[in-house]
């Protein structure tokens, strides 16, 4: 072959060397399972059996307020083909695994109390979350939220925090799995980057690993979109974290208020808050973090069947909303509101997850033979990860998988 350019390799070698700089900033999305929620509940109500009580509650409500899949599918919006599985599946849900992620709160859902207040009830969450440990009913993901550096509280944040980690050390000897620090209220990335240094002194005087404490940042103020140089305020968030950052979670009544909106426009599914949550979308795409999207207020105000169905209705239609935005977590902060998570999302992956199927199944086979399926890798990578997630959260059984979905 000729060549009119005799050599390229400096170039290549500068190809080279951008394509690691992206990946050293991109390194891909997170590996692993992410939970479909997380169940927020305040540290002074917080016990051993918690999560499971929260269960009970879901399937108590499911039970009296659904008891067959016609009332379950006409509650929650569901095709009838498939209102009796997911039924089914929520059900056994509730009863096996109702909470994936479980943090105990210390900020606003607990509110300020004197200090003695506090030590006491990080003394009895010790004591509880070693408890549930000791008989595995902690959920697979949990962790603590501390208050804001934003506000005033970031002592109060740290001797939480600090006594938290140093009396479960020496009840339990180490520290479970699935830990995550919930850091709320971001106003500037140098808050980010003096709670790392924080950590890392936390590490040192505890003798854990280093990098072993991981956190999740509350996007719920207007600086964290856009900070005051006028810039993405979520990149310099990303780097503050120096790859502790584990996920961005979507505050909507905050970020709301912060935007001037009517109590009654404070709303997961208003127009603010979609473009929120594309901007952490696009500027954490590729990152290894994490979205999740904020909560529903709606919950039942007593046990009667308008009420409970409201709530439902209400807050099945935001986690939908959620989904076909690509926030495939959300909060949740009531009992009622478990089986309108699982319904919805239940719901999402299995309405037509055979033609998912099928098309994997097509693309792998075109790959193999050139004919038939115009797919692009993309969709198909897409595609599988909505497999991937149904069965992680207990909506579809792995036995019914592609075999080139299970890798």
């Amino acid at each position: 072959m000729n060549l009119s350019v005799s050599s390229i390799d400096d170039l290549s070698a500068r190809i080279a060397a951008v394509r690691d700089e992206h990946a050293e900033h991109f390194p891909g999305t997170a590996s692993g399972r992410q939970p479909v929620h997380t169940v927020y509940v305040p540290a002074d109500r917080f016990s051993p059996t918690t999560p499971a009580d929260f269960g009970a509650e879901g399937l108590r409500l499911l039970n009296t307020h659904t008891p067959g899949a016609g009332s379950f599918g006409s509650a929650f919006g569901l095709d009838p083909e498939i209102a009796g599985l997911v039924r089914e599946r929520v059900a056994a849900k509730l009863a096996g695994e109702p909470v994936e992620d479980v943090r105990i709160d210390f900020e606003d859902g607990y509110g300020v109390r004197s200090d003695a207040e506090e030590d006491a009830h990080v003394a009895q969450v010790v004591e509880a979350v070693a408890a549930a440990y000791e008989v595995k009913n902690l959920p697979h993901y949990w962790g603590l939220r501390v208050k804001s550096f934003a506000d005033g509280g970031h002592e109060r944040a740290m001797r939480t925090l600090d006594a938290f980690l140093t009396a479960l050390r020496d009840r339990l000897g180490r520290l479970p799995g699935g830990f995550t620090i919930t850091f709320p209220k971001v106003v500037m990335a140098e808050h980010v980057a003096l709670f790392v240094e924080y950590l890392e002194e936390l590490e040192t005087a505890l003798g854990l690993p280093g990098g072993i404490l991981r956190f999740e940042v509350q996007v719920e103020t207007t600086e964290a979109i856009v900070d005051h140089e006028g810039r993405i305020g979520l990149r310099a968030i990303v780097g503050a974290a120096k790859g502790r950052m584990t996920a961005a979670h979507f505050g909507v009544f905050d970020y709301t208020a912060a935007c001037g909106l009517p109590p009654q426009e404070q709303r997961l599914d208003h127009p603010a808050c979609d473009f929120a949550r594309h901007v952490m979308q696009v500027t954490l795409a590729g990152t290894g973090v994490r979205l999740s999207d904020g909560s529903t207020n709606v919950i039942p105000r007593d046990d009667g069947p308008n009420e409970v169905n409201q709530a439902w209705a209400v807050h099945a239609a935001h986690v939908r909303h959620s989904l076909r935005h690509g926030f495939y977590q959300g909060w949740d902060m009531h009992p009622a509101h478990l089986p309108s998570r699982y319904a919805a999302v239940y719901g999402f992956h299995l309405t037509g997850v055979d033609e998912v199927i099928g098309r994997v199944r097509a693309w792998h086979e075109q790959a193999a033979t050139g004919n038939g399926v115009m797919d692009e890798p993309a969709t198909v990578k897409a595609l599988v990860g909505r497999l991937r997630r149904a069965v992680d959260c207990g909506a579809l059984d792995e036995s019914v998988l592609p075999e080139s979905a299970l890798h």
